[in-house]
C-alpha cells in the first residue's frame, strides 16, 4: 500500500473486494473489450465483411489487456478510448482495422457503465436480501418482548421489541422495491453513433434500417440485456446516473434511521451493537462502549446522500445530444455511491447479525412509566367500581402529576399505584392495581402486525431470494 499518496478509505476501509472490483480498471477494459467483440461479432452476423479468425484473435485477448501500451498511448494522444482501441489493436493486428468499427467513444464508455452499475445494483440488492433476511428473523424473535415506545423521544405507549425491528424492516422493503424495479428497466445504449441518429451505421449497411435495428439487438442480446433505449443522444440519458444514485441515496436514508435507533437505544442500555472482546472503545475512557459501527453507518449514509446530488446536476445541466462536463463527475460520484452503500450493508448485516438485547433493563424502564399508560384501564376499572368518570379522569390527573413530581424533583420511584391505592375514590386496592400491570395488556397488535407482516410480505420476498440468503459481512477496521 503506498504511503506517500492519497488512497481511497473506501478501497482501505469500507467497501469489499466484489464491489471494489466492479469498479476497477481490470472490469472496466475487459468490458470494453467485450463490447467490441460483440459489436464486430453482430456486424459479421448481419453481412459486413469480418472474419471469424478476426473475431477468433480478438476474443483470445480479451483479458490480457497490455495497460503499459495504452497508457503510453494515452499520453500521445489524450483520448482513453482511441489508446485502448490502438493497444487492442496491438495484441490483435488481423482484427486491428475492424475494432470499434461505425462506433463512438460512448459505445464503450456509456455501456460499460451501464452494465457496471446493473452489476453494482445486483450487489447491493443482494446485500439488502441478507439485511432484511437478518432483521426478520430478529423481529420474529422478538415480536412479543415489550418495550417502551417513544414519540418525541419521550416515553408513550408501550410497543415491542420486535414491532419497533419491524419498522426498520419496512423501510428497507420499500428500497428492495425500488432496486428491484430499478434493474427491471435498465437497458443498454446500443450503438448509437455520435448524435445518436447512428448515421455512421447507415453509412456501414448502406442504408438498411433494419439491420440497424438488429444491430442493437444483437448486441443487447450478446451482453446479457433485455434490450436498447429506443432513442438518445450519443450518451445514454444522465437521469439513468440520478435514477441510481437516488436508490442508493434511499437505502442510505433507511440505514440511517436504523443506526440511530440503535445509537440511542445503546445510549438507554437496552440495546446494544456488537462489541469485540478487544475493541477500544474509547483512547480516554477505557469503561466506553462506543456504537461505533453504527456511527459509521450513520457517517456514510450522510456521504450518500449528499453525493446524489451530482448526478442530478449532472443530468440537469447537460446540453443538447452530449458534452462532457459529466466525465471528471461521473468517474467519481457513481463508483463512490456505490462503495459507500456497499459499506453500509456490510456495517447493517454486521450490527443485526450480533445485536444484544438486555431485556432485564428494558422491562425497567417500562415499568417506571407503565402506570402512567395504564391509566385509562384504571379509570375504566373504578368506573366499573361505581366511580363517575369525569371525576375518576379529574383525580387521575392530579395524581399523575404528584407522582411525575416525586419522580423528577425528588429522584423518587414511580408511585402512581400507591397514591391512586390510597384514595378511596377508586375503590381499587395497590394488589388490584399491580395486577393490571402487565406489559402484554399494552402493546396492541404488535406481535401480531409483526407475524402478518413476516408472513405476508417478507417471507415471500426472503423465499423468492433464497439463493442470496446466507452473507456473513467481514469489517475491516
Amino acid at each position: 500500500m503506498p504511503t506517500d499518496r492519497y488512497t481511497s478509505p473506501f478501497c482501505e476501509r469500507y467497501a469489499s473486494r466484489e464491489m471494489q472490483y466492479l469498479f476497477s480498471q481490470d472490469k472496466k477494459f475487459t468490458t470494453w473489450r467485450s463490447l467490441w467483440i460483440a459489436l464486430a461479432e453482430s456486424e459479421k452476423e448481419l453481412g459486413l465483411p469480418i472474419t471469424q479468425e478476426q473475431i477468433d484473435e480478438l476474443k483470445a485477448h480479451r483479458d490480457d489487456i497490455n495497460y503499459e501500451v495504452a497508457v503510453a498511448r494515452e499520453k500521445e494522444v489524450r483520448h482513453d478510448v482511441m489508446s485502448h482501441v490502438y493497444a487492442y489493436g496491438v495484441q490483435c493486428p488481423k482484427a486491428k482495422g475492424i475494432i470499434h468499427l461505425g462506433a463512438t467513444s460512448c459505445y464503450v464508455g456509456d455501456n460499460t457503465d451501464l452494465i457496471v452499475m446493473r452489476e453494482a445494483l445486483e450487489l447491493v440488492r443482494k446485500k439488502l436480501v441478507n439485511v432484511m433476511a437478518a432483521l426478520a428473523a430478529f423481529a420474529d424473535r422478538y415480536k412479543e418482548l415489550p418495550t417502551l415506545a417513544f414519540t418525541h423521544f419521550q416515553p408513550a405507549q408501550p410497543t415491542t421489541v420486535g414491532k419497533r425491528a419491524a419498522l426498520w424492516l419496512m423501510e428497507f422493503k420499500l428500497d428492495y422495491d425500488d432496486i428491484t424495479y430499478l434493474i427491471s428497466t435498465l437497458r443498454l445504449l446500443g450503438s448509437k453513433g455520435t448524435t445518436g441518429t447512428q448515421a455512421s451505421f447507415m453509412e456501414l449497411f448502406d442504408g438498411d434500417e433494419e439491420k440497424i435495428r438488429r444491430l442493437d439487438e444483437m448486441i443487447a442480446e450478446k451482453m446479457d440485456f433485455p434490450g436498447v433505449y429506443p432513442v438518445s443522444g450519443q450518451t445514454y440519458s444522465r437521469k439513468n446516473d440520478s435514477r441510481c444514485m437516488n436508490v442508493l441515496a434511499g437505502i442510505a436514508q433507511t440505514a440511517h434511521k436504523f443506526s440511530n435507533d440503535i445509537r440511542l437505544l445503546q445510549h438507554l442500555k437496552e440495546i446494544e451493537e456488537p462489541f469485540e472482546k478487544n475493541q477500544i472503545g474509547s483512547s480516554a475512557m477505557a469503561y466506553k462502549r462506543n456504537p461505533m459501527r453504527s456511527e459509521r453507518i450513520a457517517s456514510l449514509a450522510n456521504y450518500v446522500i449528499a453525493d446524489s446530488m451530482n448526478p442530478m446536476l449532472t443530468a440537469s445541466t447537460q446540453w443538447f445530444e452530449r458534452t462532457l462536463d459529466d466525465s471528471a463527475n461521473k468517474r467519481v460520484s457513481i463508483p463512490e455511491g456505490f462503495l459507500a452503500v456497499d459499506g453500509i450493508l456490510d456495517l447493517c448485516l454486521n450490527v443485526v447479525d450480533g445485536l444484544v438485547v438486555y431485556e432485564k433493563v428494558i422491562r425497567r424502564h417500562l415499568m417506571a412509566e407503565l402506570p402512567f399508560m395504564a391509566t385509562e384501564n384504571i379509570m375504566m376499572d373504578a368506573v366499573k367500581a361505581g366511580g363517575d368518570r369525569q371525576e375518576m379522569h379529574e383525580k387521575i390527573r392530579t395524581l399523575s402529576m404528584e407522582a411525575g413530581r416525586h419522580v423528577k424533583a425528588e429522584g423518587g420511584e414511580n408511585n402512581l399505584l400507591e397514591l391512586i391505592a390510597a384514595d378511596p375514590a377508586f375503590h381499587l386496592t395497590l394488589q388490584e392495581l399491580e395486577d393490571c400491570m402487565d406489559p402484554a395488556r399494552y402493546t396492541g397488535r404488535a406481535a401480531g402486525q409483526v407475524r402478518d407482516f413476516l408472513n405476508e410480505v417478507i417471507n415471500p420476498i426472503l423465499e423468492e431470494n433464497r439463493e442470496l440468503i446466507g452473507m456473513k459481512a467481514e469489517i475491516n477496521v
